[in-house]
C-alpha cells in the first residue's frame, strides 16, 4: 500500500507537502490546483502555485515547477519540465524531454518536438515551434 501524502524539504528548509492525485497517482503539492479530469502519472510532480487545466495528460517523470500554468486539453510527454512561471496554452502538445525555461509561454495549439528545449521567457507559437533547438 503507497502512502497518500509524501513530505519533502526544499533548499530552504521549508516543507511542501504532497498528495497523490486521484487519476494517476501523481504527487500534487497541497498548494496546486489540479483538475480531476486529468491524468497525472504516478512518477509526476506538481509543484505549489501550479495550475493544471481539465482533460490534460502528464506522463511519467514529468515535473511542473511552481506558478507555472498547464491550459486544458494539453499533453505532457515523459520527462517534460516546465519552468518557474511557465505558461503553456490549451491543447499544447510536449513531446518526450521537452525543457520548458522559467517564464517561457507555449501558445495555445503548439506542438514541440522531442528533447527541444524552450528558453526562459520567450515565447513559442505553431508558426516558431520547428526553429527549437535539441
Amino acid at each position: 500500500m503507497r502512502k497518500r501524502y509524501e513530505e519533502l524539504e526544499t533548499d530552504d528548509g521549508t516543507t511542501v507537502r504532497y498528495r497523490r492525485h486521484d487519476n494517476g497517482g501523481g504527487l500534487v503539492a497541497m498548494a496546486a490546483t489540479v483538475d480531476p479530469t486529468t491524468y497525472v502519472a504516478e512518477t509526476a510532480w506538481v509543484d505549489p502555485g501550479a495550475t493544471v487545466g481539465g482533460d490534460s495528460h502528464i506522463g511519467a517523470h514529468v515535473w511542473v515547477e511552481p506558478d507555472a500554468v498547464v491550459g486544458p486539453h494539453t499533453r505532457l510527454g515523459t520527462h517534460v519540465h516546465v519552468g518557474r512561471k511557465a505558461v503553456i496554452g490549451a491543447g499544447a502538445r510536449l513531446a518526450t524531454r521537452v525543457e520548458v525555461g522559467a517564464g517561457a509561454h507555449v501558445a495555445d495549439g503548439t506542438r514541440i518536438p522531442a528533447e527541444a528545449v524552450v528558453p526562459a521567457r520567450t515565447q513559442v507559437t505553431p508558426e516558431t515551434s520547428h526553429t527549437l533547438a535539441a
